[in-house]
């Protein structure tokens, strides 16, 4: 849920710059419901997620056999534009939610959100413990890019379930410096996030029921 109280002591300016963010929060989830195409969804979701929090970069990933699936991926400064209906298709491999032990893979961030459902923000990957940053760094030496603000946020469908993850890098400010994601930019993610996962796992089902009446069909002709 997305507050704003008298005592953020935003200016007027600020105050005009978050209502139309909630405006279009709005309107993106009226245009999710009305989006038929699941690939063309997840593409709606993640350019609005990159747009709320003025990310650079972001990918979405979807759960699936115990492992987190790359859908999307967007990179505005290095010109990517994988997956989805419009992009080619992906061809990294899943990332395992388990290790070959069966314990969780609580060392990659985007695994961790998926396995605990909490959103994890990091002002910068390359000053935060915890967490293993090693494919990261080696895809920054290769591109010369910098990963450096992330936001993950897991997406959870009306039961709490965990369906996919949004990872956004690189939120931008003004002048086009890398900044931390804000309090706000969270906000605003996760309840984009709430509303899109309800609204893509309702298209699967439907995509399902829609597969099973046609081998019915089938089965009976």
């Amino acid at each position: 849920m997305v507050e704003i109280t008298a005592h953020d002591g935003l200016d007027h300016a600020e105050e005009q710059e978050i209502l139309s963010r909630l405006e279009r929060l709005n309107a993106i989830g009226v245009a999710l419901s009305s989006e038929r195409d699941t690939l063309v969804l997840m593409e709606h979701i993640l350019d609005a997620a990159r747009d709320f929090a003025d990310a650079d970069g972001g990918t979405l990933y979807l759960v699936k056999d115990d492992a987190l699936h790359f859908e999307v991926i967007r990179n505005t400064t290095l010109g990517y534009k994988m997956g989805g209906r419009n992009g080619p298709k992906i061809e990294f491999a899943p990332l395992p939610l388990r290790l070959p032990d069966g314990t969780g893979n609580h060392g990659m961030v985007v695994a961790h959100a998926a396995l605990t459902g909490r959103t994890i923000n990091i002002a910068d990957a390359y000053d935060a413990g915890g967490y293993d940053f090693s494919g990261t760094r080696a895809f920054d030496a290769r591109t010369g890019y910098r990963s450096e603000s992330f936001l993950t946020v897991p997406m959870k469908d009306h039961s709490g379930k965990v369906i996919g993850v949004l990872q956004l890098i690189n939120a931008k400010d003004e002048r086009g410096h890398v900044r931390p994601f804000s309090n706000f930019d969270q906000q605003l993610v996760e309840s984009l996030a709430s509303q899109a996962a309800i609204v893509l796992n309702n298209r699967q089902l439907l995509e399902q029921l829609e597969t099973l009446f046609e081998s019915l069909i089938n089965l009976i002709n």
